[in-house]
């Protein structure tokens, strides 16, 4: 007698910081470059979670670059200050120097909002 075998989820993909989006939206890939847990650089990335989460909502990814492991990774993204926010897609590139807990600049930095007049 042959046993029923139930069907199986798909499993869904996510990224460490955000889920994959949905085909045809925009995938934003982001890289924080940080040196340790410095107090300026754990609340840069607190700062860029929560904004993401509110505005980039399961469309985005986040790659944390610590250059006190990996110091040659900065001449990648041409890092001069940190805590720094690369946006690598979309496309062009962005930076962002700083805490990124000024949201109003994050945003018009990012291209999420227009810039105010």
């Amino acid at each position: 007698m042959a046993t029923k075998k139930k069907p199986t989820k798909a499993r869904k993909t996510a990224r460490t910081s955000g889920a994959w989006p949905v085909a045809g939206e925009e995938r934003w890939e982001l890289r924080l470059y940080v040196a340790g847990q410095t107090p300026r650089c754990v609340e840069a990335f607190s700062h860029l979670r929560r904004i993401c989460d509110e505005h980039l909502e399961g469309r985005y990814s986040i790659e944390v670059i610590d250059l006190l492991k990996n110091p040659t990774l900065a001449a990648g993204d041409q890092i001069i200050a940190i805590p720094t926010l690369v946006r690598k897609l979309p496309r062009p590139m962005k930076k962002i120097i700083g805490d990124l807990s000024n949201t109003e600049r994050v945003l018009v930095g990012l291209n999420l909002k227009a810039r105010a007049s």
